[in-house]
């Protein structure tokens, strides 16, 4: 069994669900250490809910090094029913060429590639010409306010410069390479409610019925066109994900209207031009309301330069694809990681099966992410070599 294939299932065995690490961040410190990597422990968060966080850089000697970091999370989501497995979650199970296990692919074994993808690089190049660091966490399948958030503000209070970082992600479609991201959209969510005046429903006279008065605001919103997305990114999106008023009875006019709301912004549009939008239409329609807003992440995105040319061409020499970038998907690290990194890509194994009951990765597909990541260190090493 390869070597990344003995980690992935070492940390597969760990049933770190958020926000528990279960002891991850232990094994690979262990493998970390004696590769010259110091090892620095950022935990943080209340006693109930503790996040394991590691900051493990390696540092050059060469004045011109650039920093390369590799971001990942050692946390899972909660397995789901264990009926429903087909083998336990957490023991890492082999079939018909997979590997089965919650986290074989969201984000266990792009973890496990890096760092075996490290021990080799560093084999070959005892004294490259980059800083070398990774940044884990046990909380990016949870709140995401103890983790990588975190580890972020601390390294900008030390003004600790990055130039390149690779997230871990399962960016793949159907096999590992044919898809990287290159930035994400932003999320803005609100919270509507608009009041009315509650009453009897044959009364309708006596009392002001709020669902009927946001109708055409929300009609209005669904009709309009944001921004039109750019190259990079499709156009920003509105989308109400719940509604609710009532007491239960059907002879009762509600009091007021709940709405839940979100955007996926592209980088056309700023989270403070859709807040004002949006309450433009609530006012010109003269409705009684409150609004909350949680900006749950800015998007990102990184331009073809460096970065990108090493994964694409570390893609093609080892797997012979050409790979799609995309800025498709949920949110990741990466928003928080891009405040202060220049150049942020995802990339990682096929994605098909991630939060899925008998969540696996096709084995082929582990030597393949291995040997693309260490060939990005070669490649991004050699670069700066030339500088």
């Amino acid at each position: 069994m390869s070597p990344t294939l003995l980690l992935t299932e070492q940390l597969i065995s760990r049933p770190s669900v958020t926000p528990n690490d279960e002891g991850c961040l232990e094994i690979l410190a262990a493998r970390l250490g004696p590769l010259g990597f110091v090892c620095e422990r950022m935990d943080s968060g209340p006693d109930d809910f503790r996040v394991s966080n590691l900051w493990a850089k390696r540092t050059s000697t060469s004045a011109h090094a650039r920093t390369l970091v590799f971001a990942g999370h050692t946390d899972v989501v909660p397995s789901g029913p264990l009926e429903q497995w087909s083998s336990p979650p957490f023991t890492p199970t082999h079939r018909e060429g997979r590997l089965y296990g919650r986290g074989a692919s969201d984000m266990k074994t792009s973890i496990a590639a890096f760092v075996v993808a490290l021990e080799e690089f560093l084999a070959a190049e005892a004294n490259p010409d980059i800083h070398i660091a990774l940044l884990l966490t046990s909380d990016e399948e949870g709140p995401s306010v103890d983790g990588t958030k975190i580890v972020v503000e601390r390294l900008r209070e030390r003004n600790e410069p990055l130039e390149w970082c690779i997230v871990g992600e399962p960016t793949s479609v159907q096999k590992t390479g044919d898809m990287i991201k290159n930035g994400r959209r932003g999320t803005l969510s609100g919270k509507l409610t608009v009041r009315g005046v509650q009453g009897h429903i044959a009364y309708p006279q006596l009392a002001r019925n709020p669902i009927h008065q946001v109708v055409p605001a929300l009609a209005e919103l669904t009709a309009i066109e944001w921004d039109r997305g750019n190259a990079f990114f499709p156009p920003t999106s509105w989308q109400m994900s719940n509604i609710h008023a009532g007491t239960g009875a059907t002879n009762v006019i509600p009091g007021a209207v709940m709405i839940d709301f979100n955007f996926r912004f592209s980088t056309e549009s700023t989270a403070e031009q859709l807040k004002k939008r949006v309450h433009a239409v609530l006012d010109r329609h003269g409705l009684e309301y409150d609004l909350t807003w949680t900006l749950g992440g800015q998007p990102f995105l990184t331009t073809p330069g460096e970065l990108v040319q090493a994964v694409q061409g570390a893609i093609k020499e080892v797997t012979g694809i050409d790979t799609e970038l995309s800025t498709t998907g949920g949110t990741s690290d990466g928003r928080f990681i891009s405040q202060i990194c220049k150049q942020v890509i995802e990339f990682g194994p096929p994605n098909a099966t991630i939060h899925k009951i008998d969540e696996h990765v096709v084995l082929a597909d582990v030597e393949p992410l291995t040997n693309i990541y260490r060939r990005t260190l070669e490649l991004l090493n050699a670069g700066v070599a030339k500088a």
